[in-house]
């Protein structure tokens, strides 16, 4: 069953996060990839390998890391090695340089250790530059990431403020529609598309397939798919008899742009001068009334309710499990708007298309739109999260920087792990994906 399970998974998480951000990452479904860079032209070659001397990356003081160099050539490379680390906005800490003599057909090897550096996250730029190759390679690492905390606090009213948007969407009939679409099934599962109304009174929609079963008393387990940034969500359906996977299109999302309908670009930053009206508070209800539309189902399990998600998917599962405590399990990987302000100055989306935005609207300020978000942050719903938790880092993360990942899973009070990839970017490996499967399993007893 543990097998079908991860298959299962493989094909939420491809559905879920592929096409998740700006511009798109290819997404790494079967391990970290390997550390070695290597242009070479025909036989001969020089290949280097950089290798973090921890599994996670992580250091409790002094930072180490190796260089291996593999020369095929039949002559000598001369020239140099060197390496600069960087804070995660760019400031430089330490830099080296060394020359190089490197003979013929060898392999050489070169470990650095960096002491005396703070707690926060580092980039390491390694280059060579020898007679016939040059290249450089890129990696992370944190020095004691547990101690990270934003310096930014929660809003005195942040509650407050989501306690009345709640209150207005249970204000809204929800309207139930399921359908089902008979060219669709499968063998082992029925699929149904599902519609409700969400708050402001739009609609919006899904999928939900579910495993046909002799036993019509039987209650199913439910998976619910939140979407990653502008990414169209289809039906998963697998060979798992004791899961319901729900798929949701949240407003101007794939199945549910008929208000809502911007370019791919405009969505992050859509009303974002009026905290009230942003479309992210739509976004995070329409999230609640799903909760809704599982409560309602009688064949449905109340209590075994994992949301998931990566890239705004993630940032959705923390959001929901934050404001709404029936989610029993939350899987956030790589969760955007985390730790927005510190978000400045540390990578370019979504950042440079807020700025843009801002810029096209007289009278609204880059600080006062930062004031909204405030409202928004990945961090500021986590500190509320009661139910079990995994969060998923990459280290080379150009949109969430683990030093802001971290901010967000410090911030967590309750059960809680991190699944940290220090060779992968805004991705997760399958060692997340078999866990996550594990971890349901084990906690729904699904056995």
């Amino acid at each position: 069953m543990l097998k079908n399970t991860n298959k299962l998974l493989i094909i939420a998480f491809a559905l879920l996060t592929i096409g998740a951000v700006r511009p798109a990452i290819a997404q790494e479904t079967e391990k970290e990839p390997a550390e070695t860079n290597d242009k070479s032209g025909g036989d001969d070659e020089v290949s280097t390998v950089l290798t973090i001397n921890n599994k996670d990356g992580e250091f409790s003081s002094t930072a180490s890391f190796s260089f291996e160099i593999k020369n095929t050539y039949n002559t000598n490379q001369e020239g140099t090695i060197s390496y600069n680390i960087t804070t995660d906005k760019g400031q430089v800490v330490k830099t080296l340089s060394k020359p190089v003599n490197l003979a013929k057909k060898s392999t050489s090897k070169y470990d650095f250790d960096v002491p005396n550096l703070k707690t926060g996250f580092y980039k390491v730029n390694m280059m060579i530059n020898v007679s016939d190759y040059d290249d450089t390679t890129r990696r992370a690492f944190g020095i004691r990431p547990d101690e990270i905390k934003s310096q930014y606090a929660k809003p005195a009213d942040f509650d407050q403020f989501w306690q009345t948007a709640k209150d207005e969407l249970a204000k809204v009939k929800p309207n139930y529609k399921i359908t089902e679409i008979p060219s669709m099934n499968t063998e082992n599962r029925k699929v149904y598309e599902i519609e409700m109304k969400s708050l402001d009174n739009l609609t919006i929609r899904g999928y939900m397939t579910v495993p046909i079963s002799k036993n019509k008393n039987k209650k199913f387990s439910v998976l619910l798919g939140l979407p990653g940034y502008q990414v169209k969500l289809y039906p998963i359906v697998g060979l798992d008899p004791d899961l319901v996977i729900i798929t949701l299109n949240t407003r101007g999302q794939g199945t549910s742009r008929d208000v809502i309908h911007t370019e791919r670009d405009a969505f992050i930053s859509y009303h974002i001068e009026d905290k009230n009206k942003y479309v992210m508070r739509g976004v995070i209800m329409d999230c609640v009334r799903a909760v809704d539309f599982i409560y309602a189902q009688p064949n449905l399990r109340h209590d075994q309710i994992l949301a998931t998600g990566g890239s705004m998917g993630g940032y959705l599962s923390i959001a929901l499990a934050g404001l709404d405590h029936r989610v029993t399990l939350c899987s956030a990987q790589n969760p955007i708007m985390s730790d927005i302000r510190n978000l400045v100055g540390a990578v370019e989306w979504p950042i440079n298309d807020i700025k843009k935005y801002t810029l096209s609207k007289p009278g609204v300020t880059f600080d006062q739109v930062l004031n909204n978000l405030d409202y928004y942050d990945t961090k500021n719903f986590a500190t509320t999260i009661k139910c079990p938790t995994i969060l998923g880092l990459g280290l080379l993360d150009p949109y969430v920087p683990p030093s802001n990942g971290y901010a967000v899973f410090n911030s967590m009070h309750g059960d809680k792990h991190v699944m940290v990839f220090k060779n992968l970017a805004h991705e997760v490996s399958q060692v997340y994906k078999d866990y996550e499967g594990r971890w349901m399993r084990d906690t729904f007893g699904l056995f």
